[in-house]
């Protein structure tokens, strides 16, 4: 609507930004000394409500970023979701929708999830990985299925095309698999994933590495947003910037090209706590 489609150019316009992780993410691009060149923002409207005597409206606010480093252009993108009412005509309550991460389903330790006695190989495929990874990241793999909080699944599904081999089923404290409408809590679930990369000893692997430098593309960092050992977030590396460190691709606020330390994201913390694994 031409009200909404206003009321953005105005704030970029006008550089009046009340958003918290706007702020920061002017920060980090300055800390990086990057720089952004254009931005195109497109809406899209998918819920409609009335109560309360007024009309609430959601909506995906997809935000392009063509950002220059250096000689390196790239185009980041992220889809936001933002609520707001019309009042006598004018916006109000405009607001940015947090997606809260889901309570951890099963504590599951290193010693639950190596599971299967399998000792199967694989040449894991990064090339495939982030193929995948760019199909998708805006969209949905109609052969799985849709979580509302959809990182892990994603970067599973990432994983499973560069060719990482599935084990367990059908247990699902066990392995790393997805099939016949069920899946394993490691394929889905931030935390699990987390302690089956660094626990499990056979099939997919991930090996610990010390920075998010040594990531390649194809390979995964794990967030914990409050420092408090609850693994919330993961996302898949699919580029480098210009100085080396990683951007990456990641679902539920769905997003390409990242800069990997996630500092413009809501759900951050001065208490984040990061895992880099080097997938193998």
């Amino acid at each position: 609507m031409e009200k909404l489609k206003d009321y953005w150019i105005h704030m970029f316009e006008s550089d009046q930004w009340n958003n918290d992780w706007w702020k920061r993410k002017k920060a980090l691009l300055e800390e990086r000394n990057a720089s952004i060149v254009h931005i195109k923002g497109n809406g899209h409207l998918y819920r409609k409500i009335r109560y309360d005597q007024a009309t609430h409206y959601n909506y995906h606010l997809h935000l392009s970023l063509l950002v220059k480093q250096q000689e390196q252009l790239y185009l980041e993108e992220s889809v936001y979701p933002y609520t707001f009412q019309i009042n006598q005509g004018e916006i109000s309550d405009h607001r940015l929708i947090i997606n809260k991460q889901p309570e951890i389903q099963q504590n599951i330790s290193p010693d639950d999830i190596i599971g299967s006695d399998t000792s199967t190989r694989f040449s894991y495929d990064r090339h495939a990985a982030v193929q995948y990874a760019e199909r998708w990241w805006n969209s949905y793999n109609p052969a799985y299925k849709k979580f509302e909080v959809d990182c892990t699944n994603y970067v599973s599904q990432c994983m499973f095309a560069g060719g990482a081999p599935m084990r367990g089923a059908p247990v699902r404290e066990r392995g790393w698999w997805y099939g016949n409408g069920s899946w394993s809590f490691s394929w889905a679930v931030a935390h699990s994933l987390r302690w089956y990369l660094s626990g499990s000893t056979q099939g997919l692997r991930g090996e610990e590495v010390e920075s998010a430098g040594d990531l390649l593309p194809g390979d995964i960092i794990c967030y914990d947003f409050e420092g408090d050992g609850r693994w919330n977030h993961n996302t898949i590396v699919v580029a480098k910037d210009a100085y080396g460190m990683p951007l990456v691709n990641a679902h539920t606020d769905n997003s390409r090209n990242r800069y990997w330390s996630y500092e413009d994201s809501t759900a951050w913390t001065p208490e984040i706590k990061y895992k880099f694994f080097r997938i193998y």
